[in-house]
């Protein structure tokens, strides 16, 4: 029987000499069903006889403050000299392949935030499929809040392509939204099949197909954008991370002035040299931005709001109930409503609930009981 790999081999290369038109979409789409099965057979195999032990695990690393960021790059481009520049941890540097051979952690204190700093191993080409320590890597990698992808700046687009295909492969989707569809299975009626939008990527018969090959009959799939054969995989598939990404180009001191305009134009990138020390300043900047986190302070009645040390919420839990949470747990018991000032609300201040996500504006406050709490 072919292995695992072997048929992951031989589907790649069909697809690679597959042309890519409307006849061949309903063909490229089901060997894109079956890649997508292998691909979690191979990196989430069975635990039977422990053949699987350890497999699709991340480093034991306990995670710790307000957000994950994780260096993610090839040996050599600088992640470990990235780390001890940024949180003062010494993670080994040398002139030779793969120094770090397990994950450095390392702790920013920036904005009144603790943002826990990751040196993963250097990542090789086929990470994805085992190779090296990629499970390892990547696994990792999909617990963090954001991943900076460190590029050596002498040939950053070839990297970047290999790293991403590396990442993709281990549904990790990076500056990506979900897709925005729906899919909902049924116990009877076949596959029915709805688009919103003038659709060029899926059809009838290539939906039917993906879905069959999960040995999904039944289901009701709505389309709100035009959605390609890996978007309705992904949401079938239901295993996908999607998270925000910095394309940091390293050792800018090697590359001419005209080289490095046109890196910093390209989007998502933020050039640096962590040897020099080179805007590691707009580096951190653009970390916060992408974390999107949220400072809130606390002001106890008749006293001055406690600038020293805000509390973080994250851009998927900034309602009033979790800021009660983090604060402490029997908080919610005693909770009756909030007070908003800022200028969103029809009422200053105004009457809500727990379940308030309204933290955009700046200069707003809440009261909660006897305490003002102040957001930015």
């Amino acid at each position: 029987m072919a292995t695992v790999m072997q048929k992951i081999k031989d589907i790649e290369d069909e697809m690679a000499r597959t042309q890519k038109n409307k006849a061949t979409a309903h063909h490229l789409g089901l060997l894109k069903a079956k890649l997508a099965k292998l691909r979690r057979e191979l990196l989430t195999p069975s635990s039977k006889g422990g053949g699987g032990a350890g497999a699709g695990e991340g480093f034991d690393v306990t995670k710790s403050g307000d957000a994950r960021v994780g260096l993610v790059g090839f040996p050599s481009v600088g992640k470990s000299t990235l780390l001890n520049k940024l949180t003062g941890t010494f993670s080994e540097v040398a002139s030779y392949e793969f120094t770090t051979l397990t994950c450095i952690p390392g702790v920013i204190m920036y904005r009144g935030a603790k943002i826990q700093l990751l040196d993963l191993p250097g990542i090789i080409e086929g990470a994805k499929d085992g190779k090296g320590r990629g499970r390892q890597v990547i696994s990792t990698a999909r617990t963090c809040n954001c991943i900076l992808i460190v590029l050596d700046a002498i040939k950053p687009i070839t990297h970047k392509r290999l790293i991403e295909k590396e990442l993709e492969g281990f549904g990790i989707r990076l500056n990506k939204e979900p897709p925005n569809l729906t899919f909902r299975k049924k116990d009877k009626g076949g596959i029915n099949f709805t688009s919103t939008v003038t659709n060029t990527h899926l059809d009838l018969d290539t939906v039917k197909a993906i879905c069959s090959e999960y040995r999904i009959h039944n289901a009701d799939i709505t389309l709100r954008y035009d959605a390609t054969a890996d978007d309705l995989i992904d949401v079938i598939e239901g295993s996908r991370i999607y998270m925000p990404c910095i394309y940091v180009v390293n050792k800018i001191d090697q590359i001419t002035l005209e080289e490095l305009e046109i890196l910093d134009k390209l989007p998502h990138y933020c050039p640096i040299s962590a040897h020099l020390e080179w805007n590691l300043d707009g580096l951190l900047d653009k970390i916060w931005e992408y974390l999107n986190l949220t400072r809130i302070y606390t002001k106890p009645k008749g006293m001055n709001p406690d600038y020293e040390d805000p509390v973080i919420l994250s851009s998927k839990r900034r309602t009033v109930e979790d800021f009660c949470t983090r604060i402490h747990k029997d908080m919610l018991k005693q909770f009756k409503y909030a007070l908003v000032w800022g200028s969103s609300v029809k009422h200053k201040p105004q009457r809500v609930g727990k379940v308030c996500s309204d933290f955009s504006y700046l200069n707003r406050a809440i009261t909660y009981a006897t305490t003002l709490l102040l957001v930015s």
